[in-house]
């Protein structure tokens, strides 16, 4: 039995490896409630299982996606099969959020390569790169 459990279970730094993460991640996801402690048996190691590297894995796939511990913590608590309207809402206002950054990442780029070509047409005086941030 303690064989097969072996194989089923691992240690924080178990879990930690197959997610790609480090233990301290694991740790503060565990102070922040999004990852449950198992209980820990006199004198042994706590062990996790599938579910919490499934668990751990959701968490840093909804990361990837730019949603905030929050978010993700509420997106834990949802029962997939009944809150689909709050997950959708979740979803939308997370595309928003990227829209708007993709917006003011657009108009940055934009900016920046306007102030190359006008660096690289003026010859004489300062460089509009560095005047222009000079100025902000």
């Amino acid at each position: 039995m303690v064989r097969n459990q072996a194989r089923t279970s691992d240690t924080i730094g178990g879990l930690a490896a197959a997610a790609g993460v480090g233990v301290e991640t694991v740790r503060y996801y565990q102070r922040r409630g999004l990852l449950t402690e198992p209980a820990r048996p006199p004198g042994e190691v706590r062990r996790y299982g599938d579910a919490d590297v499934k668990r751990l894995r959701f968490i840093r796939s909804a990361q990837a996606a730019g949603f905030t511990l929050a978010e993700i913590k509420e997106l834990l608590d949802l029962d997939a099969g009944d809150d689909r309207v709050r997950a959708r809402e979740l979803a939308r206002d997370r595309v928003a959020a990227i829209d708007a950054k993709i917006a003011e990442l657009t108009e940055a780029r934009d900016a920046l390569s306007a102030l190359a070509t006008a660096c690289a047409h003026k010859r004489r005086g300062p460089c509009p790169i560095i005047t222009a941030f000079e100025r902000s």
